[in-house]
Protein backbone atom coordinates (compact mmCIF):
# COMPACT_ATOMS: atom_id res chain seq x y z
CA UNK A 1 0.00 0.00 0.00
CA UNK A 2 1.33 3.50 -0.57
CA UNK A 3 2.39 5.53 1.67
CA UNK A 4 -0.60 7.96 1.51
CA UNK A 5 -3.02 5.48 1.45
CA UNK A 6 -1.56 4.11 5.22
CA UNK A 7 -1.96 8.15 5.50
CA UNK A 8 -5.30 7.89 5.43
CA UNK A 9 -6.07 5.15 7.23
CA UNK A 10 -4.25 7.02 10.53
CA UNK A 11 -6.96 9.89 10.37
CA UNK A 12 -10.06 9.86 12.75
CA UNK A 13 -13.69 9.88 10.85
CA UNK A 14 -15.12 12.75 12.90
CA UNK A 15 -12.49 15.43 13.17
CA UNK A 16 -10.54 13.75 9.71
CA UNK A 17 -7.00 14.59 11.45
CA UNK A 18 -4.30 12.14 12.49
CA UNK A 19 -5.23 9.93 15.39
CA UNK A 20 -3.66 11.71 18.69
CA UNK A 21 -5.16 9.12 21.18
CA UNK A 22 -6.61 6.52 19.38
CA UNK A 23 -9.93 3.93 21.25
CA UNK A 24 -12.43 1.54 19.59
CA UNK A 25 -15.81 0.66 19.67
CA UNK A 26 -16.40 -3.08 20.23
CA UNK A 27 -17.81 -3.34 16.40
CA UNK A 28 -14.12 -2.45 15.51
CA UNK A 29 -13.89 1.17 14.71
CA UNK A 30 -10.99 3.48 15.62
CA UNK A 31 -11.78 7.31 16.82
CA UNK A 32 -10.01 10.17 18.01
CA UNK A 33 -10.92 9.93 21.97
CA UNK A 34 -11.53 13.07 22.31
CA UNK A 35 -14.05 13.27 19.08
CA UNK A 36 -16.20 10.48 19.96
CA UNK A 37 -16.09 10.80 23.65
CA UNK A 38 -17.67 14.61 22.66
CA UNK A 39 -19.92 12.41 20.22
CA UNK A 40 -20.94 9.73 22.63
CA UNK A 41 -22.15 12.89 25.35
CA UNK A 42 -24.20 14.41 22.82
CA UNK A 43 -26.13 11.03 22.29
CA UNK A 44 -26.61 10.57 26.16
CA UNK A 45 -29.05 13.30 26.02
CA UNK A 46 -31.21 11.51 23.81
CA UNK A 47 -30.50 7.85 25.40
CA UNK A 48 -29.09 5.90 22.56
CA UNK A 49 -25.43 5.71 21.32
CA UNK A 50 -24.31 4.50 18.04
CA UNK A 51 -21.22 4.20 16.31
CA UNK A 52 -20.69 7.21 14.00
CA UNK A 53 -18.99 5.02 11.21
CA UNK A 54 -20.70 1.89 10.73
CA UNK A 55 -24.50 3.05 13.08
CA UNK A 56 -24.10 0.23 14.96
CA UNK A 57 -26.35 0.81 17.61
CA UNK A 58 -25.05 0.01 21.37
CA UNK A 59 -27.93 -0.15 24.41
CA UNK A 60 -25.63 1.36 26.92
CA UNK A 61 -22.43 3.79 26.75
CA UNK A 62 -19.55 1.94 24.79
CA UNK A 63 -16.31 1.09 26.83
CA UNK A 64 -13.88 3.09 25.26
CA UNK A 65 -10.32 0.74 25.26
CA UNK A 66 -7.08 2.34 23.98
CA UNK A 67 -5.88 0.68 20.23
CA UNK A 68 -1.95 0.64 21.85
CA UNK A 69 -1.20 -0.91 18.01
CA UNK A 70 -2.54 1.33 16.36
CA UNK A 71 -1.27 3.93 19.11
CA UNK A 72 2.31 2.93 18.34
CA UNK A 73 2.06 3.10 13.96
CA UNK A 74 0.63 6.36 14.62
CA UNK A 75 3.33 7.49 16.60
CA UNK A 76 5.85 5.92 14.83
CA UNK A 77 4.53 7.13 10.92
CA UNK A 78 5.72 10.44 11.07
CA UNK A 79 9.46 9.50 11.47
CA UNK A 80 9.18 7.23 8.74
CA UNK A 81 6.83 9.58 6.06
CA UNK A 82 7.31 13.28 7.34
CA UNK A 83 4.27 14.78 6.20
CA UNK A 84 6.87 17.60 4.03
CA UNK A 85 3.38 19.77 3.49
CA UNK A 86 3.55 20.80 7.37
CA UNK A 87 7.19 20.61 7.95
CA UNK A 88 7.95 24.50 6.53
CA UNK A 89 11.10 23.59 5.95
CA UNK A 90 12.53 23.77 2.89
CA UNK A 91 15.47 22.79 0.49
CA UNK A 92 18.37 24.83 0.80
CA UNK A 93 19.44 24.40 -2.71
CA UNK A 94 16.51 24.57 -4.21
CA UNK A 95 16.64 28.45 -5.46
CA UNK A 96 14.69 28.84 -8.33
CA UNK A 97 11.33 27.74 -5.99
CA UNK A 98 10.71 25.89 -2.65
CA UNK A 99 10.89 22.58 -2.53
CA UNK A 100 10.06 20.43 0.88
CA UNK A 101 13.10 18.98 2.46
CA UNK A 102 12.96 15.54 3.16
CA UNK A 103 16.17 15.37 5.05
CA UNK A 104 18.50 17.72 7.09
CA UNK A 105 22.47 17.33 7.38
CA UNK A 106 23.66 18.45 10.62
CA UNK A 107 27.30 18.61 9.25
CA UNK A 108 26.37 20.72 6.21
CA UNK A 109 23.77 22.31 8.56
CA UNK A 110 21.82 22.50 5.20
CA UNK A 111 18.18 20.81 4.56
CA UNK A 112 18.03 18.79 1.51
CA UNK A 113 14.92 17.57 -1.27
CA UNK A 114 14.90 13.92 -2.68
CA UNK A 115 16.67 15.20 -5.55
CA UNK A 116 19.82 17.23 -4.02
CA UNK A 117 19.86 14.15 -0.95
CA UNK A 118 21.45 11.61 -3.81
CA UNK A 119 23.84 13.51 -4.42
CA UNK A 120 25.13 14.59 -1.09
CA UNK A 121 28.02 13.42 0.52
CA UNK A 122 27.64 9.93 1.76
CA UNK A 123 30.60 10.26 4.29
CA UNK A 124 29.73 8.97 7.71
CA UNK A 125 30.38 12.87 9.36
CA UNK A 126 27.50 13.97 7.12
CA UNK A 127 24.69 12.69 9.83
CA UNK A 128 21.32 12.89 8.21
CA UNK A 129 17.77 13.58 10.24
CA UNK A 130 14.34 14.37 10.11
CA UNK A 131 13.85 18.35 8.77
CA UNK A 132 14.59 20.60 11.35
CA UNK A 133 15.82 24.40 11.77
CA UNK A 134 17.16 23.65 14.82
CA UNK A 135 20.72 22.39 13.72
CA UNK A 136 22.52 24.59 16.43
CA UNK A 137 21.19 22.16 19.01
CA UNK A 138 22.38 19.27 17.86
CA UNK A 139 25.82 20.90 18.22
CA UNK A 140 28.21 21.17 20.95
CA UNK A 141 28.15 24.65 21.84
CA UNK A 142 32.09 24.94 22.88
CA UNK A 143 33.86 22.28 20.73
CA UNK A 144 31.39 22.92 17.72
CA UNK A 145 31.16 19.38 17.28
CA UNK A 146 28.11 17.04 16.75
CA UNK A 147 26.74 15.85 19.86
CA UNK A 148 27.04 11.84 19.77
CA UNK A 149 27.13 10.50 23.32
CA UNK A 150 25.38 11.08 26.74
CA UNK A 151 27.14 11.61 30.20
CA UNK A 152 24.96 9.61 32.54
CA UNK A 153 26.44 11.34 35.49
CA UNK A 154 25.56 14.64 34.15
CA UNK A 155 22.60 14.07 32.42
CA UNK A 156 24.30 15.46 29.53
CA UNK A 157 24.29 15.57 25.39
CA UNK A 158 28.04 15.56 24.65
CA UNK A 159 30.66 15.40 21.78
CA UNK A 160 33.86 13.77 21.65
CA UNK A 161 36.14 16.18 22.97
CA UNK A 162 34.36 16.62 25.98
CA UNK A 163 34.38 13.26 26.29
CA UNK A 164 38.00 13.36 26.02
CA UNK A 165 39.71 15.86 27.18
CA UNK A 166 36.36 18.21 28.48
CA UNK A 167 34.95 18.78 31.79
CA UNK A 168 33.22 15.47 31.30
CA UNK A 169 36.55 13.05 31.04
CA UNK A 170 36.32 9.79 32.69
CA UNK A 171 32.69 9.71 33.05
CA UNK A 172 30.84 6.97 32.13
CA UNK A 173 29.39 7.56 28.69
CA UNK A 174 26.51 6.06 26.49
CA UNK A 175 26.35 6.46 22.67
CA UNK A 176 22.71 8.48 22.57
CA UNK A 177 20.77 5.69 20.71
CA UNK A 178 21.39 4.04 23.71
CA UNK A 179 20.72 6.74 26.40
CA UNK A 180 17.57 7.09 24.11
CA UNK A 181 16.46 3.32 24.19
CA UNK A 182 16.66 3.30 27.84
CA UNK A 183 15.21 6.71 28.19
CA UNK A 184 12.36 5.33 26.34
CA UNK A 185 12.37 2.03 27.67
CA UNK A 186 11.72 3.97 31.29
CA UNK A 187 9.04 6.42 29.64
CA UNK A 188 7.44 2.77 27.99
CA UNK A 189 7.00 1.60 31.62
CA UNK A 190 5.86 4.91 32.96
CA UNK A 191 3.01 5.08 29.91
CA UNK A 192 2.19 1.29 30.66
CA UNK A 193 1.70 2.10 34.40
CA UNK A 194 -0.25 5.56 33.22
CA UNK A 195 -2.19 3.67 30.75
CA UNK A 196 -3.55 0.86 33.41
CA UNK A 197 -4.09 3.66 35.66
CA UNK A 198 -6.17 5.44 32.93
CA UNK A 199 -7.85 2.57 32.26
CA UNK A 200 -8.70 2.02 36.05
CA UNK A 201 -10.20 5.76 35.78
CA UNK A 202 -12.22 4.82 32.61
CA UNK A 203 -13.88 1.80 34.67
CA UNK A 204 -14.56 4.34 37.73
CA UNK A 205 -15.79 7.15 35.39
CA UNK A 206 -18.02 4.31 33.64
CA UNK A 207 -19.50 3.07 36.91
CA UNK A 208 -20.07 6.09 37.84
CA UNK A 209 -22.15 7.33 34.75
CA UNK A 210 -23.64 3.85 34.75
CA UNK A 211 -24.49 4.68 38.77
CA UNK A 212 -25.97 8.47 37.66
CA UNK A 213 -28.07 7.02 34.77
CA UNK A 214 -29.78 4.15 37.30
CA UNK A 215 -30.48 6.97 39.60
CA UNK A 216 -31.69 9.21 36.73
CA UNK A 217 -34.10 6.66 35.65
CA UNK A 218 -35.21 5.77 39.47
CA UNK A 219 -36.13 9.70 39.91
CA UNK A 220 -38.32 9.62 37.07
CA UNK A 221 -39.97 6.80 37.79
CA UNK A 222 -40.34 7.84 41.36
CA UNK A 223 -41.14 11.27 40.30
CA UNK A 224 -43.82 9.70 38.35
CA UNK A 225 -45.45 7.63 40.99
CA UNK A 226 -45.15 10.33 42.90
CA UNK A 227 -47.34 12.60 40.67
CA UNK A 228 -50.04 9.98 40.26
CA UNK A 229 -49.95 9.70 44.02
CA UNK A 230 -50.34 13.14 44.71
CA UNK A 231 -52.97 13.34 42.35
CA UNK A 232 -54.99 10.38 44.39
CA UNK A 233 -54.29 11.95 47.40
CA UNK A 234 -55.92 14.99 45.87
CA UNK A 235 -58.69 13.50 45.00
CA UNK A 236 -59.08 11.90 48.54
CA UNK A 237 -58.85 15.47 50.20
CA UNK A 238 -61.17 16.71 48.39
CA UNK A 239 -63.69 14.00 49.16
CA UNK A 240 -62.40 14.17 52.80
CA UNK A 241 -63.35 17.62 52.63
CA UNK A 242 -66.90 17.09 51.29
CA UNK A 243 -67.72 14.64 53.65
CA UNK A 244 -66.77 16.95 56.50
CA UNK A 245 -68.73 19.81 55.50
CA UNK A 246 -71.63 17.81 54.85
CA UNK A 247 -72.00 16.56 58.12
CA UNK A 248 -71.37 20.26 59.63
CA UNK A 249 -73.82 21.22 57.25
CA UNK A 250 -76.07 18.74 58.47
CA UNK A 251 -75.60 19.30 62.29
CA UNK A 252 -76.29 22.78 61.61
CA UNK A 253 -79.40 22.10 59.47
CA UNK A 254 -80.43 19.86 61.98
CA UNK A 255 -79.69 22.25 65.26
CA UNK A 256 -81.24 25.17 63.50
CA UNK A 257 -84.26 23.71 62.76
CA UNK A 258 -84.80 22.92 66.62
CA UNK A 259 -83.75 26.58 67.82
CA UNK A 260 -85.93 27.78 65.20
CA UNK A 261 -88.92 25.60 66.12
CA UNK A 262 -88.25 26.66 69.81
CA UNK A 263 -87.48 30.45 69.27
CA UNK A 264 -90.97 30.26 66.66
CA UNK A 265 -93.05 28.54 69.95
CA UNK A 266 -91.42 31.01 72.35
CA UNK A 267 -92.40 34.04 70.37
CA UNK A 268 -95.71 32.93 70.16
CA UNK A 269 -96.01 32.49 73.66
CA UNK A 270 -93.48 35.88 74.76
CA UNK A 271 -97.04 37.67 72.43
CA UNK A 272 -99.20 35.93 74.75
CA UNK A 273 -97.83 37.24 77.47
CA UNK A 274 -97.31 40.76 75.84
CA UNK A 275 -101.54 40.52 75.49
CA UNK A 276 -101.77 39.11 79.54
CA UNK A 277 -99.70 41.89 80.52
CA UNK A 278 -101.47 44.65 78.49
CA UNK A 279 -105.33 43.33 79.98
CA UNK A 280 -103.86 43.20 83.36
CA UNK A 281 -102.84 46.70 83.17
CA UNK A 282 -105.80 47.92 81.57
CA UNK A 283 -108.38 46.49 85.22
CA UNK A 284 -105.18 47.51 86.64
CA UNK A 285 -105.62 51.11 85.37
CA UNK A 286 -109.57 51.23 85.76
CA UNK A 287 -111.03 52.97 88.85
CA UNK A 288 -114.31 50.84 89.49
CA UNK A 289 -113.57 48.42 91.51
CA UNK A 290 -116.77 45.83 90.56
CA UNK A 291 -116.00 46.49 86.84
CA UNK A 292 -112.24 44.63 88.59
CA UNK A 293 -113.86 41.96 90.60
CA UNK A 294 -116.64 40.89 88.23
CA UNK A 295 -114.18 40.43 85.25
CA UNK A 296 -114.62 36.83 83.93
CA UNK A 297 -111.56 35.65 82.72
CA UNK A 298 -108.78 37.01 85.22
CA UNK A 299 -107.87 33.46 86.46
CA UNK A 300 -106.69 33.01 82.73
CA UNK A 301 -104.69 36.25 83.00
CA UNK A 302 -103.05 34.84 86.45
CA UNK A 303 -102.51 31.34 84.79
CA UNK A 304 -98.12 31.60 84.18
CA UNK A 305 -97.12 28.17 85.15
CA UNK A 306 -98.72 26.21 82.86
CA UNK A 307 -95.96 24.53 80.03
CA UNK A 308 -93.41 27.00 81.25
CA UNK A 309 -91.03 23.82 83.13
CA UNK A 310 -91.59 22.05 79.60
CA UNK A 311 -89.95 25.17 77.64
CA UNK A 312 -87.25 25.91 80.39
CA UNK A 313 -86.39 22.30 79.89
CA UNK A 314 -86.02 22.13 76.16
CA UNK A 315 -84.53 25.56 76.24
CA UNK A 316 -82.02 24.63 78.56
CA UNK A 317 -81.18 21.20 76.28
CA UNK A 318 -80.78 23.08 73.29
CA UNK A 319 -78.56 25.85 74.61
CA UNK A 320 -76.35 23.18 76.60
CA UNK A 321 -76.26 19.86 75.72
CA UNK A 322 -77.76 19.66 72.52
CA UNK A 323 -77.25 22.84 70.71
CA UNK A 324 -73.76 23.08 69.47
CA UNK A 325 -71.89 21.12 67.06
CA UNK A 326 -70.37 17.86 67.60
CA UNK A 327 -66.72 18.85 67.25
CA UNK A 328 -65.04 15.63 68.28
CA UNK A 329 -67.29 13.90 65.62
CA UNK A 330 -66.39 15.88 63.22
CA UNK A 331 -62.12 15.71 64.83
CA UNK A 332 -62.85 12.07 64.23
CA UNK A 333 -64.25 12.02 61.27
CA UNK A 334 -60.92 14.24 59.98
CA UNK A 335 -58.51 12.13 61.43
CA UNK A 336 -59.93 8.77 60.32
CA UNK A 337 -59.89 10.59 56.30
CA UNK A 338 -56.01 11.63 56.70
CA UNK A 339 -55.21 8.08 58.41
CA UNK A 340 -56.54 6.15 55.98
CA UNK A 341 -54.54 8.60 53.50
CA UNK A 342 -51.39 8.27 55.30
CA UNK A 343 -51.63 4.64 55.54
CA UNK A 344 -52.24 4.34 51.58
CA UNK A 345 -48.57 6.21 51.57
CA UNK A 346 -47.17 3.79 53.39
CA UNK A 347 -48.27 1.31 51.60
CA UNK A 348 -46.90 3.43 48.35
CA UNK A 349 -43.27 3.69 49.81
CA UNK A 350 -43.61 0.33 50.96
CA UNK A 351 -42.88 1.19 54.53
CA UNK A 352 -44.12 -0.71 57.49
CA UNK A 353 -44.88 0.96 60.77
CA UNK A 354 -42.45 0.19 63.48
CA UNK A 355 -44.85 0.87 66.60
CA UNK A 356 -43.91 -2.63 68.22
CA UNK A 357 -40.45 -2.25 68.54
CA UNK A 358 -39.31 -3.62 72.26
CA UNK A 359 -36.00 -3.66 74.16
CA UNK A 360 -34.40 -6.61 74.78
CA UNK A 361 -33.42 -6.77 78.76
CA UNK A 362 -31.42 -9.89 77.95
CA UNK A 363 -29.42 -7.82 76.38
CA UNK A 364 -29.15 -4.71 78.60
CA UNK A 365 -25.98 -4.33 80.38
CA UNK A 366 -26.65 -4.50 84.03
CA UNK A 367 -26.21 -0.89 84.79
CA UNK A 368 -28.91 -0.28 82.55
CA UNK A 369 -32.78 0.02 84.04
CA UNK A 370 -35.72 -0.64 81.48
CA UNK A 371 -38.67 0.12 81.95
CA UNK A 372 -42.02 -1.84 82.23
CA UNK A 373 -43.21 -1.14 78.15
CA UNK A 374 -39.80 -2.09 77.43
CA UNK A 375 -39.81 1.60 75.47
CA UNK A 376 -37.19 3.42 77.48
CA UNK A 377 -34.01 2.88 78.89
CA UNK A 378 -31.64 4.72 81.40
CA UNK A 379 -28.43 4.96 83.61
CA UNK A 380 -29.74 2.95 87.05
CA UNK A 381 -28.16 3.68 90.67
CA UNK A 382 -28.17 0.41 91.64
CA UNK A 383 -26.86 -2.59 89.74
CA UNK A 384 -29.18 -4.94 88.42
CA UNK A 385 -29.57 -8.30 89.04
CA UNK A 386 -29.46 -10.18 86.05
CA UNK A 387 -27.78 -13.40 85.05
CA UNK A 388 -24.55 -12.68 83.32
CA UNK A 389 -25.09 -13.76 79.67
CA UNK A 390 -23.58 -14.10 76.20
CA UNK A 391 -26.23 -12.24 74.96
CA UNK A 392 -25.74 -9.42 77.58
CA UNK A 393 -23.76 -6.56 77.15
CA UNK A 394 -20.66 -6.61 79.37
CA UNK A 395 -18.59 -3.20 78.68
CA UNK A 396 -20.44 -0.32 76.66
CA UNK A 397 -23.93 0.31 78.90
CA UNK A 398 -26.24 -1.01 75.37
CA UNK A 399 -29.34 -2.94 74.79
CA UNK A 400 -31.04 -4.21 71.61
CA UNK A 401 -34.56 -4.50 70.48
CA UNK A 402 -36.03 -7.43 70.66
CA UNK A 403 -37.41 -7.20 67.35
CA UNK A 404 -34.84 -7.26 64.12
CA UNK A 405 -35.46 -6.36 60.56
CA UNK A 406 -34.37 -8.77 57.70
CA UNK A 407 -36.33 -7.72 54.66
CA UNK A 408 -38.51 -4.52 53.63
CA UNK A 409 -38.42 -0.94 54.60
CA UNK A 410 -38.45 0.65 58.52
CA UNK A 411 -38.41 3.30 60.47
CA UNK A 412 -38.46 4.08 64.23
CA UNK A 413 -37.47 7.00 66.62
CA UNK A 414 -36.32 8.23 69.69
CA UNK A 415 -37.12 10.72 72.14
CA UNK A 416 -33.82 11.63 73.52
CA UNK A 417 -34.85 15.26 74.93
CA UNK A 418 -33.69 13.93 78.77
CA UNK A 419 -30.47 11.68 77.15
CA UNK A 420 -27.62 13.97 76.74
CA UNK A 421 -24.78 12.19 75.44
CA UNK A 422 -26.09 8.78 73.38
CA UNK A 423 -25.50 6.63 70.20
CA UNK A 424 -27.94 5.26 69.10
CA UNK A 425 -28.10 3.15 65.90
CA UNK A 426 -28.23 -0.38 64.15
CA UNK A 427 -26.47 -3.65 65.17
CA UNK A 428 -26.16 -7.52 63.73
CA UNK A 429 -26.45 -9.82 66.17
CA UNK A 430 -23.28 -11.23 66.01
CA UNK A 431 -21.89 -7.99 67.73
CA UNK A 432 -19.30 -8.20 70.28
CA UNK A 433 -21.01 -7.80 74.30
CA UNK A 434 -17.12 -6.87 75.63
CA UNK A 435 -14.40 -4.57 75.26
CA UNK A 436 -14.49 -0.87 73.78
CA UNK A 437 -15.41 -2.14 69.92
CA UNK A 438 -18.46 -3.35 71.21
CA UNK A 439 -19.82 0.03 71.32
CA UNK A 440 -22.18 0.83 68.67
CA UNK A 441 -20.24 2.36 65.25
CA UNK A 442 -16.52 1.00 67.00
CA UNK A 443 -16.93 -2.31 64.89
CA UNK A 444 -18.03 -3.18 60.70
CA UNK A 445 -21.34 -5.12 62.48
CA UNK A 446 -23.05 -1.65 63.92
CA UNK A 447 -23.63 1.59 62.47
CA UNK A 448 -24.50 4.74 65.26
CA UNK A 449 -25.19 8.47 65.73
CA UNK A 450 -22.81 9.64 68.51
CA UNK A 451 -24.12 12.78 70.19
CA UNK A 452 -21.41 14.22 72.83
CA UNK A 453 -20.72 17.09 74.62
CA UNK A 454 -19.64 19.71 72.08
CA UNK A 455 -20.22 17.79 68.67
CA UNK A 456 -22.27 14.96 66.77
CA UNK A 457 -21.32 12.80 64.16
CA UNK A 458 -21.92 9.29 62.58
CA UNK A 459 -19.84 6.18 63.04
CA UNK A 460 -19.43 2.43 61.18
CA UNK A 461 -16.08 0.48 61.77
CA UNK A 462 -15.22 3.05 64.13
CA UNK A 463 -14.83 5.71 61.27
CA UNK A 464 -16.46 9.31 61.95
CA UNK A 465 -17.83 11.41 59.57
CA UNK A 466 -18.73 14.75 61.61
CA UNK A 467 -22.26 15.96 61.41
CA UNK A 468 -22.70 20.12 60.96
CA UNK A 469 -24.35 21.82 62.48
CA UNK A 470 -25.87 19.30 65.59
CA UNK A 471 -29.24 18.02 65.12
CA UNK A 472 -31.55 20.76 66.49
CA UNK A 473 -34.76 18.67 67.64
CA UNK A 474 -35.06 16.24 70.65
CA UNK A 475 -36.04 13.21 67.91
CA UNK A 476 -33.98 11.45 65.71
CA UNK A 477 -35.99 8.81 63.13
CA UNK A 478 -33.70 5.77 61.49
CA UNK A 479 -35.11 4.44 58.46
CA UNK A 480 -33.78 1.08 56.63
CA UNK A 481 -34.24 -0.15 53.24
CA UNK A 482 -33.06 -3.59 53.76
CA UNK A 483 -32.92 -4.96 50.20
CA UNK A 484 -31.60 -1.74 48.81
CA UNK A 485 -28.76 -1.82 51.96
CA UNK A 486 -29.74 1.82 53.02
CA UNK A 487 -29.66 3.03 56.59
CA UNK A 488 -30.23 6.45 57.04
CA UNK A 489 -30.22 9.33 59.83
CA UNK A 490 -32.99 12.21 59.97
CA UNK A 491 -32.89 14.79 62.83
CA UNK A 492 -37.24 15.55 63.27
CA UNK A 493 -36.53 19.45 62.73
CA UNK A 494 -39.13 21.35 60.60
CA UNK A 495 -38.66 20.74 58.51
CA UNK A 496 -37.15 16.80 58.79
CA UNK A 497 -33.28 16.91 58.19
CA UNK A 498 -32.10 14.27 56.35
CA UNK A 499 -28.35 13.81 58.58
CA UNK A 500 -26.53 10.95 57.01
CA UNK A 501 -27.43 7.92 54.12
CA UNK A 502 -24.86 4.55 54.78
CA UNK A 503 -24.92 2.66 52.09
CA UNK A 504 -23.56 -1.52 52.52
CA UNK A 505 -25.46 -5.12 51.23
CA UNK A 506 -26.95 -6.34 55.21
CA UNK A 507 -25.60 -9.47 55.51
CA UNK A 508 -27.19 -10.32 59.30
CA UNK A 509 -30.58 -9.10 60.58
CA UNK A 510 -30.57 -5.46 62.55
CA UNK A 511 -31.56 -4.74 65.43
CA UNK A 512 -32.09 -1.15 66.60
CA UNK A 513 -29.52 -0.29 69.45
CA UNK A 514 -29.17 2.43 72.08
CA UNK A 515 -26.21 3.37 74.47
CA UNK A 516 -27.05 5.65 76.92
CA UNK A 517 -25.36 7.97 78.51
CA UNK A 518 -26.78 10.18 80.86
CA UNK A 519 -30.48 10.13 81.20
CA UNK A 520 -33.30 7.69 79.65
CA UNK A 521 -34.08 7.45 75.96
CA UNK A 522 -37.24 6.91 74.69
CA UNK A 523 -38.27 4.63 71.55
CA UNK A 524 -41.43 5.37 69.94
CA UNK A 525 -42.89 3.82 66.49
CA UNK A 526 -43.11 5.75 63.19
CA UNK A 527 -46.21 7.11 61.91
CA UNK A 528 -46.14 6.40 58.22
CA UNK A 529 -45.51 9.79 57.24
CA UNK A 530 -41.32 9.19 55.08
Amino acid sequence: MASADVRQELDCSICLEIYKDPVMLSCGHNFYRVCIERVLDKEERSGGYSCPQCREEFRDRPVLHRNITLHNIVEAFPSTHPDQKKTGIFCKQCIHSPVPAVKSCLMCEASLCDDHLRVHSKAPEHVLTDPTTSMENRKCSIHRELLKYYCTEDSACICVSCSLAGEHRGHKVETLDEASEKKKQELRNVLQKLMAEREETEKRVQSLQDRRRKVQDKSAGLTERVTALFIELRRHLEDLEKRVRRNISSQEERISHSLSDLIGQLEIKKEDLSRKMEDIEKLCNMTDPLTVLQESDTGDLCDTEEGDDEDRERHDRLLHDGGDLDVSGISHTLHTGLSDMIKGVNVFFCIQEASDILLDVNTAHNILQISDDMKTVSLSDIKQNRPETPERFQWCPQVLSSQRFSSGRHYWEVDVSEAGNYIIGMCYPSIERGGRRSGIGNNKKSWGLWRYIGGCSLKHDNKPIRISPNPSSNRVRIYVDYEAGQLSFYDLCDPIRHLHTFTTTFTEPLHAGLWVGKGPIKISGGSGDM
